[in-house]
C-alpha cells in the first residue's frame, strides 16, 4: 500500500511546492510509482509538472466534494513521468462547501483509499496555512515532510506545525508522524543558516534529512518550463539533491520494521 506523505509548512516561501514537485520527479525517477497532488489554490505544483490549470475539466475540487472518484481527475504530469491530482483557484470553493459537508476532514482520505494501492508513493502539496485543506491532507497522510529555510523565523513556524500534527494525531489520525525535516535553499557560506542547521540537528536528530536542498538556479528555472528539475537540467545540483532525498527518503522506509510500515 503506497505511502501517503504530505509536504507542509504554515510559513510561505520555503520552497514547499518545489520540495513537493521535485521529489515526486526523484521517486518516479527511480522505478516508484508516484502520484502528486496539489491541494493549494495556486495550482503551482500543477503547473511545475506542465499541466495547464487553467485547461482543468476536473479537479481536486471535484474530487474533495465527492463529484467525481479520484481516479477521473488524475492525468499525467512531468512528460508522463508521473500521476498528478492537478487544482487551480476553484479550489478556494472548498474551504467554504466543506465547512458544512459531513465527514468534511475525511474526505480526501476517504478519496485515497480506492487508488492508494496503485502508487507507492502519494505525496500532497499543501496551502502555506491551517485550513480545512491541510486538515485533510493531515488527516490523509502517515507522515508529514516539513521543508525549512534555515533561517531565524523558520524555527519559530516549525513549532506551530509540530503542535498542529500533535492535535491531528490525538484527535483525527493517529498513524500521522513527522515524516522528517528538509532544509531547504541553504547557503553554506551564510553563518546564520549553519547555526540553525545545527540546532535542527540538535533539537530533532534523525528526523533532520542529512540530505540539503542547496539554492540552485536550475531548481529556481524550471516551474517556467514546466519541468521538475531533473527533466530540466538532471545534471545541476539541485536535480542531484532532490534524486538524494529520494533515496534517503526510501532507503529510511526500506529499514523501518515491517508494523511501523502499514
Amino acid at each position: 500500500m503506497g505511502r501517503i506523505i504530505c509536504v507542509a509548512n504554515q510559513k510561505g516561501g520555503v520552497g514547499k511546492t518545489t520540495t513537493a514537485v521535485n521529489l515526486a520527479a526523484s521517486l518516479a525517477g527511480m522505478g516508484q510509482r508516484v502520484l502528486l497532488i496539489d491541494l493549494d489554490p495556486q495550482g503551482n505544483a500543477t503547473m511545475g509538472c506542465g499541466v495547464d490549470k487553467h485547461a482543468l475539466e476536473v479537479s481536486a475540487l471535484e474530487v474533495l466534494l465527492g463529484e467525481v472518484p479520484a481516479r477521473q481527475a488524475i492525468v499525467r504530469g512531468a512528460e508522463g513521468l508521473f500521476a498528478v491530482l492537478p487544482s487551480n483557484s476553484d479550489l478556494t470553493a472548498a474551504e467554504v462547501r466543506l465547512l458544512d459537508a459531513p465527514m468534511r476532514d475525511k474526505r480526501l482520505h476517504l478519496a485515497l483509499e480506492p487508488v492508494r494501492t496503485e502508487y507507492d508513493y502519494i505525496l500532497i502539496d499543501c496551502p502555506p496555512s491551517l485550513n480545512m485543506l491541510t486538515v485533510n491532507a493531515l488527516v490523509a497522510s502517515d507522515g508529514v515532510l516539513v521543508p525549512i529555510q534555515t533561517e531565524y523565523y523558520a524555527l519559530e513556524g516549525l513549532s506551530a506545525l509540530l503542535d498542529t500534527i500533535e492535535q491531528i494525531r490525538a484527535h483525527r489520525n493517529p498513524r500521522l508522524e513527522l515524516e522528517g525535516i528538509v532544509r531547504t535553499m541553504h547557503d553554506p557560506r551564510n553563518n546564520l543558516a549553519n547555526e540553525v542547521s545545527y540546532q535542527l540537528i540538535g533539537h530533532f536528530r534523525d528526523k533532520v534529512f542529512r540530505t540539503i536542498i542547496p539554492r540552485n538556479v536550475r531548481v529556481a528555472e524550471a516551474p517556467s518550463h514546466g519541468l521538475p528539475v531533473m527533466l530540466y537540467d538532471k545534471q545541476s545540483r539541485g536535480a542531484v539533491s532532490y534524486m538524494a532525498l529520494a533515496s534517503e527518503l526510501t532507503r529510511r522506509h526500506r529499514t523501518q520494521p515491517v508494523s511501523a510500515q502499514t
